[in-house]
């Protein structure tokens, strides 16, 4: 990703070691950017086995970018999707980072940064918006499966921001539970443009907005403390699919 400048929610409550045993069991072995971002066809079934997963922060983002400049060059590896890969996964995952992603169709992080089965742990929402389940998603990625990053992923032309912008202004209630959606992005709001630069501008201060929210969730802030957690906000452009970083 590129780089524009330099790089809260409630606290879970903390599971007993037995239920977290349970829990890492039933959830791992059931199934079984570089500029950017400082800190392709199918294999054969007999192909290398899946590859070393990134242990730090500033590695994951590395194969993130890496990937990313895979993507917007088409030339795309379709990485650890093998009949290898997929037997190795069946008894565990070890995801090198946790993507919080909208549900915007044209945004799958997969995609984005060329990467594959067991490599991502995505979590996805309307405005990458948080609420209880969000979080605990987040916090599953990195508490229980260990994950080095965490990146808030927001995108161009993101419909739920503009929605909360345009709701803003003229005062009208969004259907239903979208309503929800609007509230939470509302505090990101930029005040200071109008038009489409306000609803542009909001994009980037609500990636900011959930990146910090994320960051000062007491079990993550004390992982991002040790040197073991960095948590990232980036933006995708659907114009020329280059995932810069928001500082």
């Amino acid at each position: 990703m590129n780089s524009d400048s330099p790089a809260g929610a409630p606290r879970p409550a903390e599971p007993k070691p037995a239920r977290r045993s349970l829990l890492r069991g039933a959830l791992t072995g059931a199934a079984a950017l570089g500029a950017g971002l400082a800190v392709g066809t199918a294999t054969p079934a007999t192909a290398a086995p899946h590859r070393p997963r990134p242990a730090t922060p500033a590695e994951a983002l590395r194969e993130l970018a890496a990937g990313n400049a895979r993507w917007r060059a088409f030339r795309q590896k379709h990485p650890d999707e093998t009949r290898t890969v997929r037997q190795e996964l069946v008894s565990g995952q070890h995801p090198f980072a946790v993507v919080l992603g909208c549900i915007d169709s044209r945004v799958p992080p997969e995609l984005v940064f060329d990467q594959g089965l067991g490599d991502l742990l995505t979590v996805r929402s309307g405005g990458e918006v948080l609420d209880e389940a969000v979080l605990g998603s987040v916090a599953y990625g990195v508490l229980e499966l260990g994950i080095p990053l965490v990146l808030v992923l927001g995108h161009q032309s993101c419909g739920a921001v503009r929605a909360a912008v345009e709701a803003e202004e003229s005062g009208e209630k969004l259907p239903a539970h979208i309503q929800y959606l609007a509230d939470q992005i509302a505090p990101a709001i930029d005040h200071t443009k109008e038009g489409d630069a306000r609803t542009d501008a909001t994009i980037d201060a609500n990636i900011r907005l959930v990146r910090d929210r994320l960051a000062a969730e007491p079990d993550l802030a004390a992982k991002v403390s040790a040197g073991e957690l960095a948590v990232v906000g980036a933006r995708y452009e659907l114009t020329s699919q280059l995932v810069r970083r928001i500082g």
